[in-house]
């Protein structure tokens, strides 16, 4: 069993109240947010899949920028 499995199961078996308390304790807020977001079990749609197949593949040719370039490009 990995780490997030065990979590999983851990969270799982607390109340929803505590579960959430927990959860909101979590100092970061993009991983708070991350970690208290609804499951999304909606059935992946035909674009999804495409746009997800392009950004793999965009990946795995090194054909992405790294944050400071991202920063530099929106202008932030």
């Amino acid at each position: 069993m990995t780490t997030k499995e065990a979590l999983h199961r851990l969270i799982d078996e607390l109340p929803d109240d505590q579960a959430e308390r927990l959860l909101r304790g979590i100092p970061d807020p993009v991983l708070r947010a991350r970690a208290l977001a609804p499951i999304d079990d909606e059935p992946e749609t035909a674009e999804e899949a495409a746009v997800v197949t392009e950004g793999t593949a965009d990946l795995e040719r090194g054909d992405v920028l790294t944050t400071e370039q991202l920063r530099h490009e929106l202008g932030i």
